[in-house]
């Protein structure tokens, strides 16, 4: 849960403004927010959502592994090697009864995983327009039916508003020390149950023409040419305990696909075979696409930045447009990766 201590701590490096809570007005106002006519002239965010490439999704055949895994050099042959248990995910090249094929010469035993193909996200960021909108965006972080009233519960009088929606948000105000969002008419949620697209100003200390804002507290990542913000998604950023932190990064090595490993055997070891559009910022810590989640929006991962699949591929094409190759052939300087909090996430 996320939670803010003071009403809108300063951002004064904030691009898009939002209505906010006026005492002297909204605050008093036994019905605070826009009128219908204002909302109805503006209904949904001006962004445009990337189109999902289905044959880019499941160009991989995804596999978790359960447990410990014994490894064949054929269907009914030789044991080869045992992969550890763990958190662990494999790229199957082929199937036959009773068996997987995990590379060119190994097999395990079909039973010893399970088919994680259809867990596959297709959440897509958004491209962002040339002219600053008239209020912020967000999307809807749970499916939710949005309150009446700022502080009241949930009502199914309103229409059920989908996790990822994206929404704009008309205005706020403060109950009992937290922030509501209006995002439709007589329709009110709480600031825990969305994530905002807040662009920023270039940090001076930002050294490249493309960069890359990080919101830790939001789970939002924004993409600039410049000063202007071109492109906003979702994250999964590190859990506490694997903190993705906070400073100001470029990103030194690409590569369109890695195996990547950590932990310790028996605690939160993990093995994920051929993560996507991969591209490493500070130290292991890298952006990549995730195949084996669509949790975006909360801090799920080990350090790294998880993307949905469409949203890395962008990403990951856009900076490889700027450095000129697909992949890195060493280390290099690429775009700029400034990492923040806009608040206190809890």
């Amino acid at each position: 849960m996320k939670l803010i201590l003071l009403l809108l701590t300063a951002l004064t490096s904030l691009v898009y403004t939002q209505p906010m809570c006026d005492p002297e007005t909204l605050c008093a106002n036994t019905q605070p927010g826009l009128s219908e006519a204002d909302i109805t002239a503006y209904p949904e965010p001006i962004v445009t959502p990337l189109q999902v490439d289905v044959e880019l999704l499941y160009d991989r055949w995804y596999y978790q592994l359960n447990g410990t895994v014994q490894v064949f050099d054929a269907p009914g042959g030789r044991l080869i090697r045992t992969i550890d248990p763990g958190f662990n995910f494999i790229t199957a090249l082929g199937t036959q009864p009773g068996w997987v094929r995990i590379n060119d010469t190994e097999w395990i035993r079909s039973d010893t995983a399970s088919d994680s193909s259809g867990g596959v996200s297709y959440f897509t960021g958004v491209l962002l327009p040339e002219e600053k909108p008239p209020y912020l965006t967000a999307w809807a972080l749970i499916n939710q039916y949005p309150s009446r009233v700022p502080g009241g519960n949930p009502s199914e009088s309103n229409p059920l508003v989908y996790r990822y929606t994206r929404l704009n948000l008309y205005a706020s105000t403060v109950v009992d020390g937290e922030i509501w969002y209006q995002i439709g008419v007589d329709a009110w949620t709480h600031q825990h149950h969305v994530a905002r697209i807040i662009p920023l100003e270039r940090p001076v200390e930002v050294d490249t023409d493309r960069w890359i804002s990080i919101d830790l507290y939001e789970q939002v990542l924004i993409a600039y040419q410049d000063d202007r913000p071109i492109f906003a998604t979702l994250i999964s950023s590190g859990r506490s305990i694997w903190p993705t932190n906070e400073g100001l990064y470029h990103i030194y090595f690409r590569r369109t696909r890695k195996d990547m490993s950590g932990g310790v055997v028996g605690d939160d070891y993990y093995f994920l075979e051929e993560v996507p559009w991969t591209m490493f910022f500070d130290e292991g810590r890298a952006l990549h696409g995730a195949y084996w989640h669509d949790g975006f929006g909360y801090r799920r991962s080990h350090g790294c930045v998880n993307l949905s699949i469409t949203d890395a591929h962008w990403l990951y094409m856009w900076v490889a447009e700027e450095m000129g190759t697909l992949v890195s052939a060493d280390k290099e300087a690429g775009p700029a990766v400034f990492v923040y909090s806009s608040g206190d996430y809890k």
